[in-house]
């Protein structure tokens, strides 16, 4: 990986990076970069041992949904420590865990039936894949040869063998392909700036695509597909990519035609992020299975979930009344403790609403400021999830070579002191190697005025950076 050398003003700052990269026992993403050390964080800002203050306008990975050092949280977590710290599920539960899960299922309006608790997106995903099979198992009669799941192009779904087998992630899935459980197919993801066609109405382009997913399961056998897997907006792998309107109606009806279940991966988009507590409240449908993470707990402590519909419950229920799957920490009182209070802390504030109104602003602001910059192929999104994707060429939205580096090396140069901002970069969105954005997703409770600082210090770091690249 190519990254640009950070600004140092400090030479404290310097000897820290280089101390850290020289001893370091850790085994980090990036062997040869040397990491910023942060030493804590308020608000909407990561402050690094050096003192520099860099506004967090990702939230990290979309993560950030209340801001840092919130009080009530670290409370919350702190009184779950010296209460019960650590539950086994195969023998207890505990209240924390209870009243998450409560408002969680609560909060679909009896559109979901039950949740269950994990510390990751990576894990959420796989607890999704094995309850979809084990569904198959339970009914009557059971239908053991729906082994197989299909999902989209330039997806991702988790980084674990077999979250990673589900997506579409060129990148990432290249080293393990090996590894990999080859029961699963891809079609086209919903992508309107680089799939839809010139002449084509969206109409005509959800036809498409639902006529493409149907296909497949022609192809593979409709009587052996589990479950269609999709992100109601595509996060790392595309950059906040929303559907096209009546997409996800499409694609449900083909699952239901064949007897599928639909898993919607909110991980990144989900629980506030979007607008909507749930972004498949935008789209008219509910999914079988849906997981949760990131924003559920706002980064306060590592927790992701799944949520289950009746069908699904049912099922259970009626059969064996077992999930047979399950980890040592599951349903962490810790976690549960810090998602808890993240969303009742989202729901008193009105912060759903807020992500609505600044959801409107930042988009005006980044076309406004970004629209006619020459190396901006499209701005999409959705609430407080907003991507921004980088061309070589304006007119052809031709991608820079993978091996430029250019949402990384541009994300890296926003933490400099000259503008200080974290912005969250990736690749793949043209064809799953090449294609460079950046996710700007802050905090539920941004301010207005922070809105607008957002957008002109992006478009001041991408002509500045794009300044640079082009002269060379």
């Amino acid at each position: 990986m190519v990254l640009v050398k950070l600004e140092t003003d400090a030479t404290a700052d310097s000897a820290n990076r280089v101390t850290m990269a020289k001893k370091s026992a850790v085994l980090h993403r990036d062997l040869a970069l040397e990491f910023l050390p942060l030493a804590r964080s308020e608000g909407n800002y990561l402050i690094l041992e050096t003192g520099r203050r860099i506004f967090d306008a990702s939230g990290g990975a979309a993560v950030g949904c209340i801001g840092w050092g919130n009080e009530r949280v670290a409370q919350a977590v702190a009184k779950q420590v010296r209460d019960a710290p650590y539950c086994a599920t195969i023998f207890y539960t505990t209240k924390v865990q209870e009243e998450l899960c409560r408002e969680l299922v609560d909060s679909t309006n009896g559109s979901m039936s039950r949740a269950y608790i994990v510390n990751s997106g990576s894990e959420a995903m796989e607890a999704a894949i094995k309850l979809a099979r084990q569904y198959f198992l339970e009914i009557s009669p059971a239908q053991p040869d729906r082994t197989r799941f299909i999902s989209r192009k330039q997806s991702y779904h988790g980084i674990t063998l077999g979250a990673l087998a589900v997506g579409g992630h060129a990148y990432r899935r290249a080293k393990f392909e090996p590894l990999l459980m080859k029961n699963t197919s891809s079609v086209s993801p919903c992508f309107e700036f680089r799939g839809k066609g010139p002449r084509e109405t969206n109409e005509e382009y959800v036809t498409r695509l639902a006529q493409e997913l149907d296909d497949e399961f022609q192809r593979v056998g409709p009587e052996t597909v589990c479950a269609f897997v999709a992100e109601p907006v595509v996060g790392a792998a595309l950059g906040c990519v929303p559907a096209v309107a009546g997409y996800f109606k499409a694609v449900h009806a083909v699952c239901q035609k064949y007897g599928a279940m639909l898993i919607l991966d909110e991980v990144m988009c989900g629980m506030g992020r979007t607008g909507t507590l749930h972004a498949w409240e935008q789209e008219g449908v509910v999914p079988d299975i849906q997981t949760i993470g990131k924003a559920l707990g706002g980064g306060y402590q590592p927790v992701a979930g799944i949520l289950a519909n009746d069908r699904v419950v049912s099922a259970l229920e009626k059969g064996t009344s077992a999930f047979v799957h399950g980890h040592t920490y599951q349903g962490h009182p810790a976690g549960c403790a810090a998602a808890l209070e993240v969303q009742r802390i989202i729901r008193e504030e009105g912060l759903l609403q807020n992500v609505q109104r600044m959801g409107v602003l930042l988009e005006k602001a980044l076309r406004d400021k970004l629209g006619h910059h020459p190396n901006v192929g499209d701005i999409r999104g959705r609430g407080l999830f907003w991507g921004v994707e980088f061309v070589a060429d304006k007119a052809t939205s031709r991608p820079f070579p993978a091996e430029a580096h250019v949402a990384m090396e541009l994300a890296d140069l926003g933490l400099t002191e000259k503008y200080a901002i974290g912005v969250y970069p990736g690749g793949g969105s043209a064809d799953g190697i090449r294609g460079d954005h950046i996710i700007i997703s802050p905090a539920f409770n941004v301010r207005s005025d922070e809105v607008e600082m957002i957008a002109a210090t992006v478009a001041r770091l991408v002509a500045d950076f794009f300044a640079t690249l082009n002269a060379k």
